[in-house]
């Protein structure tokens, strides 16, 4: 049986001399594992689709639940992601997030239209990189079932509490200081609570329609980042590199 998919990939495994497997997020069927055979042969037809954060559409050869690229054609290759190499990591640290959230054979269209938008806004749109990375992680965490508690302190109701738990996923007060847990809190200001509120509520269309100061810009990426490794408890070597770049 032959199917034909649209989807983003966020990762290749070198298989034997000349084939590869290629993790594909699609719209209609999840997360799939797809076979291309004589992907790292010189000149093949598959290189330019078969890219990792390619999005491409692929024509499946499809057996008892293994696939196999048949043909491939490239959608889209983000161009000017791949000609800088701090936008490059960024972008491969979201497919290693969008690996872990999705899940095989089960559709997730809002995380895939997230990373593509997320790659789009890297690409194209004049977004600071920082707060490109900071919408990206909090709202994949919601979608992924993580959606934070940012309506008030879980403990006295106060609406503008300074304090995030990334363990827990809720706010505090600091002089709510009698509930003692080994969770990780960070301190919260005003203005990256409220562009939390947004990014988790907003329309998606609108994810990227706000700005904040570089300082907040600062502490919001620190608070989101913590948070989602926190949630999947793990780290990503794509992030790792692209601080490496920043340092420099």
């Amino acid at each position: 049986m032959y199917l034909t998919i649209k989807g983003l990939i966020v990762r290749i495994i070198n298989y034997n001399d000349y084939d590869a497997f290629l993790t594909v997020i699609t719209h209609s069927h999840g997360k799939l594992t797809i076979k291309a055979r004589g992907l790292r042969r010189k000149n093949s037809p598959l290189t330019a689709p078969c890219q990792l954060l390619a999005y491409s559409e692929f024509v499946l050869f499809a057996y008892k639940g293994y696939y196999t690229i048949n043909d491939a054609k490239t959608v889209e290759m983000f161009h000017d992601l791949r000609g800088d190499l701090s936008k490059l990591s960024l972008g491969s640290y979201f497919a290693q997030v969008a690996d872990v959230l999705s899940q095989e054979d089960q559709p997730n269209p809002e995380l895939l239209s997230l990373v593509l938008n997320s790659l789009y806004a890297l690409s194209k749109l004049q977004v600071q990189e920082l707060l490109v990375k900071a919408v990206f992680e909090l709202r994949i965490a919601c979608l992924g079932g993580y959606t934070p508690d940012l309506y008030a302190c879980t403990h006295c109701g106060n609406m503008t509490p300074d304090r995030f738990d990334v363990s827990l996923g809720h706010l505090e007060c600091s002089s709510c200081n009698n509930f003692p847990t080994d969770s990780i809190r960070m301190p919260i200001t005003p203005g990256v609570l409220e562009a939390m509120r947004y990014i988790c509520s907003c329309d998606p269309k609108q994810l990227f329609g706000f700005s904040v100061s570089f300082s907040t810009l600062q502490n919001l990426s620190q608070v989101t980042e913590t948070y989602l490794s926190a949630q999947l408890e793990q780290g990503f070597s794509a992030l790792d590199f692209y601080k490496t770049i920043l340092i420099e």
